[in-house]
């Protein structure tokens, strides 16, 4: 069995910093404590310097487009990039070709990541109008929930009949992420656009277009759904301020059965972004106003929002360099989520703890996932070490993405991730990737 010791780092967990030292065996964190000796000579003793320790950020929303969309990305070069950026756990979501809509496909997303995935891994089913016995096979100690696109079109996945949807809500045996634009409202903004603009609309429009009043028509009428049914739901990518007045934030998060995210993407950018990224910040939903990017860093602080994500979603240099209508949303993200809250740290904006709250503890009770999340003795070592002063730009060199692009392109910041571990394995070491003799990934198991 493979010993580990981590010495002299600045050890964030539970809401406090403290100076400490982490002992491992195997995948198993066996003693936190202010000093530990090696207990034994085959001990590998790495010192901490004084950087900080944070456990591995457990991301519950990206995209890694296998099967069918790998020429854009797939689970091996996804991993690859997440635990580049801190990222020890991931949850993938089901808008893959073919969509993951049966136990069979599922179970074969399951397969190809326990042989290729550098981090632990987990797989969203999903939803559509027709499969309610599929949803109803879910073990929940196995699968952390089921994705619904609602109000926004993303064929087979697009759950439009109502009695379906309701029928998913009052039977589903595990979480339920949703995906909430209203069609109708986005359908006449963007007739309208492209009578005055054809194909070529201004990036600018892309906030009008998919807009506040269709998020707030589509996440109101779900939270409301959910209330009525008693289902768990967890909202994903929550983008205007407006929406969080739909999410009480009064419990414990353990006690609630309505949660939301936000995405790093929609805490940096805002709408003014537009006219130097164009496309490569075009997500759904869109980035909007300053307005809302104050009101969901607002929401984080005060417990409204649950968790960040990412919503990472490559695609191609030249499907982004496309005029407005036919340059897909979506943009990769994993490696740089990490950082990029760092930076708003170094920007006074949220605290260390609070970041580890929202990206590593938050998303473990959310989802109840066994033994990860936090640094404490008999959890899982998924760790990462950050050195805050250590500044590093975004390159093509450094970039992991199998895209090769990202719209942190040429943005420095001050703190680097130099050292994840999985399970108790160095997988990444200040951007190269140790080989390593037998890999240590494993599937997330849920505490149902």
């Amino acid at each position: 069995m493979k010993k580990l010791l981590i010495k002299n780092a600045k050890i964030i967990n539970e809401g406090k910093i403290f100076d400490g030292d982490v002992y491992v065996e195997g995948d198993t964190i066996i003693e936190v404590a202010e000093m530990i000796s090696a207990k034994s000579q085959d001990v590998k003793i790495i010192d901490a310097e004084g950087k900080y320790l944070l456990p591995g950020v457990i991301d519950d929303h990206v995209h890694f487009r296998e099967p069918g969309l790998t020429y854009k990305e797939d689970i091996y070069h996804g991993s690859k990039a997440a635990v580049a950026g801190g990222i020890t756990s991931f949850m993938e979501m089901p808008n893959t070709t073919p969509p993951t809509t049966n136990i069979d496909l599922l179970e074969q997303k399951f397969d190809a990541a326990a042989e290729k995935s550098l981090a632990n891994y987990s797989f969203i089913f999903g939803a559509s109008n027709s499969n309610l016995e599929e949803i109803k096979k879910l073990d929940p100690k196995k699968v952390p929930g089921v994705k619904l696109f609602l109000g926004c079109s993303t064929g087979d996945l697009y759950v439009s009949d109502e009695k379906a949807l309701k029928d998913i809500f009052e039977q589903s045996p595990v979480l339920i992420l949703t995906h909430c634009e209203d069609q109708d409202t986005m359908d006449a903004n963007l007739k309208k656009f492209k009578e005055k603009y054809g194909d070529d609309i201004p990036m600018k429009y892309h906030p009008e277009i998919r807009s506040e009043e269709a998020c707030y028509i589509s996440t109101s009428k779900t939270v409301e759904l959910a209330k009525k049914t008693g289902a768990r739901l967890h909202v994903l990518h929550i983008s205007t301020a407006k929406e969080l007045e739909l999410f009480p934030n009064k419990k414990p998060l353990e006690e609630r059965k309505i949660t939301g995210e936000v995405c790093v993407h929609h805490l940096w950018f805002n709408d003014q972004d537009y006219e130097s990224k164009g496309t490569k910040i075009k997500w759904n939903p869109s980035i909007k106003t300053e307005k809302d990017q104050k009101g969901l860093l607002a929401g984080l602080l005060d417990d409204t929002l649950s968790v960040i994500g990412t919503d990472h979603a490559p695609h191609t240099k030249e499907e982004k360099n496309q005029v407005y209508t036919k340059a897909p949303s979506g943009g990769p993200l994993v490696q740089h989520s990490l950082p990029a809250m760092l930076e708003l740290h170094h920007k006074g904006k949220i605290s260390l703890e609070k970041i580890v709250e929202k990206m590593c503890h938050n998303p473990a009770l959310l989802f109840k996932i066994e033994k990860r999340g936090f640094i404490k003795e008999g959890y899982k070592a998924d760790l990462c070490l950050v050195d805050l002063n250590s500044p590093w730009t975004v390159q093509d060199a450094n970039i992991f993405y199998k895209c090769e692009w990202s719209p942190f392109k040429g943005t420095t910041f001050k703190s680097r991730i130099t050292h994840t571990f999985v399970n108790g394995q160095l997988v990444y070491n200040n951007f190269k990737f140790p080989k390593v003799s037998e890999r240590n990934v494993q599937r997330l198991s849920f505490d149902y």
